[in-house]
């Protein structure tokens, strides 16, 4: 492409990006042919790089930019099919995995993809040890081993050796995570910056993860032109995409935080799709003409927790009185009609071992009783950390009259995505109200983070949810890495039933409900679709009239 006309290209873009961004609602601006523009609050993102990216927004991106050895499945959540990989084949002691590449693949700044820059994404993503990279270190990779154990035998041929004869299909479905997306080695290494090694970190790169944070080095049908936090991400086509080529030129995502406003824009034309509808908004976009309202189940659950550093939460008697705290009837009735449902175990129905068992409801006495028992009559106060986004503040909003009956008072200290999941993981909160989507589609993914805890410490590695609220749980520990050994299906189904039942009876973890993804759209949209995952919400196959 010429000097011109790659400036009339950014020019066009740019052009339509401030159409869009400036125009107010009244102005009924409507979006471009050749552009999809959804409304969505993402200021949940912390970075673009996948190998360190661990937010539902930032793994929907991802999802639409980078490609992955292997790919969930979406007509059949129960299997993967291959991305960049031809075929693979598994070794009959279950410990190797070899990968065969597809031929003639690109990434989008038209290198060759090789088996060599698979290696080298895992490689980096294992160094470089951020909150994903135990979904590879699982795997008994580590530092000094990973270049040995993930490597390209020849230049189509990728082969990773695991540590134990796990499940395939467990190994397989976390490949299909974020962290296992495969990134440009040449663009990246002429990118790395140099650092200086310490006691916790050895190396002397950062393996690009400060130009990956808004960089680019992917391969997907859309390749990332811009993020700003909390205003904007621009994907633009990648024309040497391996697959179905992208139908539009480009996607915005405008930051978007308030139903009644995505749901006004969406009315006017300013966007094509609003994701974040509360359930008022859903009734009225599905009865106006040119618009239309779709849904998904999916493998996301609301919970809030307990920090077990604190010691008044870490009583038995007042991690069960919380459960016993939560009108579950009225927030189902009211907060997330049509956007989810009652849940109150950790496994999202349709995987494995689900269990849709719902023995808590609203019972003031009994929470009096637990607290009187714990020496807390009285009562006390403690606070929450909350997204200042719906449906979880309102959540909050009703948790805190009902614990105010009991006599408990709970400060809402409210903060964006970002502030709230930071102090989350720095285990510095009280209470945290949030949502856990599957990484992968196996029930291992919520098993790990909620019931795995290797090292209580503040310096474990395994960051789980578990981790961040301080639950030293070594018995179950045993229990679900046990799972992943077990062939069985019916075998390995029990112990996560069993695992669930735990969680319910004595866990920091108060499960609310299951999300039920929703979206209004245009009419004029066609092949607009939400998969059944965070990650699966793909725009390639979108068109317009």
């Amino acid at each position: 492409m010429n000097s011109l006309n790659r400036r009339m290209r950014l020019m066009t873009t740019s052009a339509a990006m401030a159409l869009l961004l400036a125009g107010a609602p009244q102005a009924f601006a409507a979006t471009p042919a050749d552009t999809l523009v959804e409304g969505l609050a993402f200021d949940d993102i912390i970075t673009m790089d996948p190998g360190e990216a661990f937010e539902l927004s930032a793994a929907e991106i991802t999802a639409n930019t980078y490609s992955k050895l292997v790919g969930l499945d979406i007509n059949d959540t129960s299997k993967v099919k291959g991305e960049l990989a031809d075929s693979w084949t598994v070794s009959d002691d279950g410990l190797t995995y070899t990968f065969k590449l597809k031929a003639g693949l690109k990434f989008a700044s038209g290198n060759p993809i090789t088996a060599e820059d698979v290696a080298y994404s895992f490689e980096r993503a294992v160094k470089l040890d951020k909150s994903p990279a135990f979904l590879l270190t699982q795997f008994g990779l580590s530092g000094d081993n990973v270049a040995e154990k993930a490597k390209a035998a020849d230049e189509s041929t990728f082969v990773l050796t695991v540590d134990k004869p796990y499940a395939p299909s467990f190994v397989l479905n976390v490949l299909t995570s974020t962290v296992a997306s495969v990134v440009d080695k040449k663009i990246v290494v002429e990118n790395s910056k140099a650092v200086t090694p310490t006691a916790e970190y050895k190396y002397d790169t950062d393996f690009g993860n400060e130009y990956l944070k808004t960089g680019y080095a992917g391969s997907g049908p859309y390749k990332l032109r811009e993020w700003r936090a909390n205003e904007v991400i621009v994907l633009e086509r990648n024309d040497n995409f391996f697959g179905e080529q992208a139908k539009l030129a480009r996607v915005i995502y405008r930051h978007m935080k308030e139903s009644a406003g995505q749901r006004l824009a969406l009315e006017n034309g300013d966007i094509d799709v609003a994701r974040n509808l509360e359930p008022g908004d859903v009734d009225a976009a599905s009865k106006k003409d040119g618009l239309a309202v779709t849904s998904a189940p999916k493998g996301t659950v609301y919970y809030f927790s307990l920090n077990q550093k604190n010691a008044t939460l870490a009583k038995p008697e007042v991690v069960e009185a919380f459960k016993y705290l939560v009108d579950y009837d009225a927030i189902g009735e009211t907060l997330i009609k049509g956007i989810g449902t009652i849940h109150q175990t950790f496994l999202p129905d349709g995987q494995l071992g689900a269990s849709s068992e719902n023995p808590y409801k609203l019972d003031v006495a009994k929470a009096k009783e637990l607290l009187a028992k714990a020496g807390l009559a009285d009562g006390f106060t403690v606070t929450m950390d909350v997204r200042n986004t719906q449906p979880v503040t309102g959540i909050a909003e009703n948790v805190q009259q009902t614990l105010a009956q009991a006599g408990i008072k709970l400060e809402i200290i409210p903060g964006d995505g970002k502030q709230t999941l930071t102090k989350y993981r720095a285990r510095q909160h009280d209470i945290y109200i949030g949502q856990w989507g599957s990484d992968y589609f196996d029930p291992n993914s919520n098993a790990e983070t909620f019931t795995s805890n290797p090292d209580n410490s503040d310096e474990g590695k395994n960051k789980t949810l578990a981790w961040r609220n301080a639950w030293d749980v070594p018995e179950l520990t045993k229990q679900t890495q046990a799972a992943l050994l077990e062939k069985d299906s019916a075998k390995r189904a029990a112990i996560y039933e069993g695992l669930q039942k735990s969680v319910l009876e004595t866990s920091p973890f108060v499960v609310i409900f299951q999300q039920t993804e929703v979206a209004g759209y245009s009419a004029k949209l066609k092949d607009f679709k939400l998969g059944p995952s965070f990650d699966t919400n793909f725009v390639y196959t979108i068109s317009k009239d």
